[in-house]
This record gives C-alpha cells, structure tokens and sequence, in this order.
C-alpha cells in the first residue's frame, strides 16, 4: 500500500476511537450464545472532491422489514465468505456495484447483537481507496444508493432523536435526503461521539416515529 493509498488521518482517529469505543462494550453487545445468525455491514468511508462521506443504501419500499429504511450496505453471511469482512465486502459488491478490489479494511469490529431479529452484526470499516461509480444491484432490495457528505451527518441542524413506539429514544440524522435512524444512526452517533467530532446539538429534540418507517425492525448501536 503506498501512502496515497494509505487511510487519511481522520478516518485513523475514527477507526481508532471506535475500536477503543467497542472493545470497552463488547460484552455488553455480544450475542448471549451462538444462535444468532451472523451477518456483516460494510461502513465505508471515501472522500470526493475532499469531502469524506459514507457509503449508505436506501432499502425499497416493498421489503417485509426495513422497509425504505438508510442503511449500510449489508447482510448474512453465506458459505464462502470467509468471515464477517468477506460477507460485507460481498454484500456492498451485490448490493451498490463497489469494487472489493478497491476498498481498504482498516478494522473489523465486535459483533452487536440485534434481539429483534436475533442477528449478530459485525461493522467493518473500510476506506474508499480506489471510488468507482455506484448503481443500484437490486431494486427489489435497494431503492437508492448515496455518498453522504460526514458534514451533513455532523451538522447540527440535521441531528434528532427518535421516539419508537416501545417508547425507546435513538439517536437519527437528516442527510442526503433521508431519515437516518436505528442501528445505522446509532452506529454512527457512537463513531463520531468516540471519535470527538460531534458538533453540540439539541439533544432535546425528541420526535415521534414518521408513520410507515420501517417499524418492524428497531436496531440498535450505541443509542
């Protein structure tokens, strides 16, 4: 790897302090036994023109479950992969048309567990060395895909929390046109909050559940 390809500096300060961040919790969100069945997101971090972004999907309409939910790309594993950074590499390929061949690993990070759905995700964070141009695999899954700038994500104007119907309060984001919300939004509000790049903001701002947003699936992720 040369030093032009090498992770910039900001995205090695939050690598390092989700790593830190993680290993502090991972017994608090480990599965309890190894009946979850496992699966892999892929967090990968790029910049364009400069600007470092994120890779997120827009899952369709008409799924069962998350449905028009923002999301990493993601999902189970499958004979062959090899392990957590296989199946998000895999699953970000299939689901957004990104290259492995030009994605860096930088960290492959403690399982969280989801009780809900009883899945065992593993984030992995990568680095964007080598951008190519993005579609979408499946539109029976993916309605969109789309680089968020981190600005938006930070902005302060664009942050909120979320009140589930269960009555649990998460963390969610205005960015690229979306709500982003559950395990992805608490994902994120954990990298930048252990990372020290959040802005202050109005964590009094406490809306209700939008009507029709997935509600079948809550996530979860350092809200």
């Amino acid at each position: 790897m040369t030093i032009a390809d090498a992770p910039p500096a900001w995205l090695r300060r939050i690598a390092d302090a989700a790593t830190g961040a993680w290993a502090g919790r991972a017994d608090e969100w480990a599965p309890p036994d190894d009946t979850a069945r496992e699966s892999a997101v892929l967090m990968l971090f790029g910049e364009t023109a400069g600007e470092p972004d994120v890779l997120l999907i827009e899952r369709a309409a008409g799924l069962r479950s998350h449905a028009g939910q923002p999301a990493f790309p993601g999902g189970g594993a499958e004979p062959g992969d090899g392990g957590p950074v296989g199946t998000a590499l895999r699953e970000c390929a299939e689901e957004t048309g990104v290259d492995p061949a030009g994605v860096e690993v930088v960290a492959a990070l403690p399982p969280l567990w989801i009780p809900v759905s009883n899945y065992s995700v593993t984030p992995v964070l990568a680095w964007w060395r080598e951008p190519c141009e993005v579609r979408v695999g499946d539109p029976v899954e993916v309605a969109s895909v789309q680089r968020v700038p981190l600005s938006e994500l930070l902005d302060p104007a664009h942050r909120l929390q979320l009140r589930y119907p269960s009555g649990h309060v998460g963390p969610a984001f205005r960015a690229g046109g979306m709500l982003v919300w559950g395990f992805t939004a608490g994902i994120l509000s954990t990298l930048f909050d252990a990372a020290g790049i959040t802005e202050p903001w109005d964590r009094t701002l406490v809306e209700p559940m939008p009507t029709g947003a997935g509600l079948s699936r809550e996530g979860r992720g350092g809200s």
